[in-house]
């Protein structure tokens, strides 16, 4: 077994298990403290290793992750379970999905763009006040 496979950096593993779309992503997200190693926000030159757990802050939400093997390359989604197990409790996930319904305005289907009097309606309805 040669060095490579027993430690990867941090922001290339949260790219190879597709937790950002692009490596500078994820190095950005290092970058600016939102990636956590035993408590510690960790730059994105940190070398991991099997069975270390990591949080992953979003926003709204924080993703625990522990990683179970280390990688080469970029994964396809099917083999991601086998590289990470997600320890995000689900009902954390769930109050996550609700605040994002909460924060949407629903309209419904079919109805189209709203005209110039239903904007006006929405704005004063969420206080937006636009002569600011």
């Amino acid at each position: 077994m040669d060095q490579t496979e027993t430690k990867e950096r941090i922001d290339k593993w949260l790219w190879t298990v597709r937790q950002f779309k692009t490596r500078s992503l994820a190095t950005e997200a290092c970058d600016k403290g939102k990636i956590i190693i035993n408590d510690v926000a960790v730059k994105p030159s940190r070398h991991i290793k099997e069975g270390d757990e990591i949080f992953i802050k979003r926003t709204g939400l924080k993703v625990h992750l522990k990683v179970l093997k280390l990688t080469s390359g970029r994964l396809s989604a099917k083999l991601v379970p086998e590289y990470c197990q997600e320890l995000t409790p689900q009902s954390e996930i769930d109050a996550y999905k609700a605040r994002l319904l909460k924060m949407t305005i629903y309209r419904d289907p079919g109805t189209g763009r709203p005209t110039k009097k239903d904007r006006r309606v929405l704005d004063d309805f969420f206080d937006v006040d636009s002569d600011e």
